[in-house]
């Protein structure tokens, strides 16, 4: 028996927010400063670092679990399974469904609970819960579906990365360009066929890097109210990813059967196209080789960062024919692989 992902369905948003729209934006530093540099060379230099030209937003109308159940109806619809027969819903995300222009985060029910019931799923044993655990949130809810089907306690689970980070953004702090909405989702099961998930390898680290990302107030210092928005030290994210992301590739790929050279894809998380490029060149450089060409699928530059959903939006994109000079094929060996807040790490070798 293996256990595979048997369908894949995303939700990318129709709202484009191109660079350009942030130059009438008032940047300023964490502490309140005014940063030297017209909008347009901070824009440029953003674009510079993080390969980001576009992003997506999703409309006023629209909350958190209503595109993580447009995600969800596709996927179960690629599986082509009945609905009544998932075990479990797992959703990933961070910030619950934040209503347009309010503060306040609503997390109860679970949106879990609230794709369920979108989904007009019936059947009690079917469990919903929330995932939280920082961008690497959908690998893990892939890990943990893996390990309900192995141990014989579910057969069948539905797991989603949602996210809606342009409702907690602060529009003063120039890394409010980074992030974007979306959601991907899977439905994994058992499968006859060979492959699936081989391998898998998670870290938290909390010692010193709990906090890189962290939910804070606005960097200007004349505004008085108290909402907060997520934040993050982009240089120590850099390096902690720099150091520590290669090393769980590595981990993860020898636990398998599998060398560096059968590897076709690193799905990686979308977070800053020259952080993922030089993860993935030091991956491959544990391994005494450079990193080939076309072996890192790229979204962010259009998409932006939407935290869990970057991975799965990724993966279904590539198997619908959706990136241009992108395939997976029956076969192929991948690895996805993520970090973000936990600090958090994880990575899965597949076999299509």
């Amino acid at each position: 028996m293996s256990i595979k992902i048997t369908g894949t369905g995303s939700f990318i948003p129709s709202r484009i927010q191109k660079n350009e729209n942030f130059y009438n934006h008032e940047f300023l530093n964490l502490d309140g400063s005014t940063i030297n540099s017209p909008n347009e060379v901070i824009v440029e230099k953003f674009k510079a670092i993080t390969g980001i030209q576009e992003r997506r937003y999703i409309k006023p109308e629209l909350l958190n679990s209503d595109i993580a159940f447009y995600a969800a109806e596709k996927a179960i619809a690629d599986a082509k399974i009945d609905k009544e027969t998932l075990d479990y819903i797992i959703v990933a995300h961070n910030y619950g469904d934040v209503t347009y222009n309010t503060q306040q985060s609503d997390t109860v029910p679970s949106i879990a609970s609230r794709v369920k019931h979108l989904l007009k799923i019936a059947n009690p044993r079917c469990v919903g819960y929330d995932l939280l655990f920082g961008c690497p949130g959908w690998i893990e809810g892939v890990i943990q579906a893996k390990a309900f089907i192995a141990s014989g306690i579910a057969k069948r689970c539905l797991v989603i990365g949602s996210e809606t980070l342009s409702r907690v953004v602060d529009k003063h702090d120039r890394d409010s360009m980074i992030y974007s909405d979306g959601a991907g989702a899977v439905i994994i099961e058992e499968s006859t066929e060979e492959g699936g998930i081989l391998t898998h390898e998670t870290a938290t680290f909390a010692l010193d890097e709990a906090h890189f990302i962290f939910f804070g107030k606005t960097n200007k210092p004349e505004n008085t109210d108290q909402r907060k928005y997520i934040k993050m030290y982009g240089r120590k994210i850099y390096e902690f990813a720099l150091t520590n992301v290669p090393l769980a590739l590595k981990a993860c790929l020898d636990k398998s059967d599998y060398s560096i050279k059968d590897v076709k894809k690193v799905l990686i998380h979308q977070a800053n196209e020259k952080m993922d490029e030089a993860i993935v060149k030091r991956f491959y450089k544990l391994h005494d080789m450079d990193m080939p060409k076309d072996v890192m699928p790229m979204t962010i530059n259009l998409l932006g960062n939407s935290s869990v959903a970057t991975v799965p939006t990724l993966y279904d994109m590539i198997l619908k024919g959706e990136l241009k000079d992108h395939n997976i094929n029956k076969g192929d060996v991948i690895m996805f692989a993520s970090v973000g807040a936990g600090m958090n790490i994880n990575a899965i070798v597949y076999k299509q």
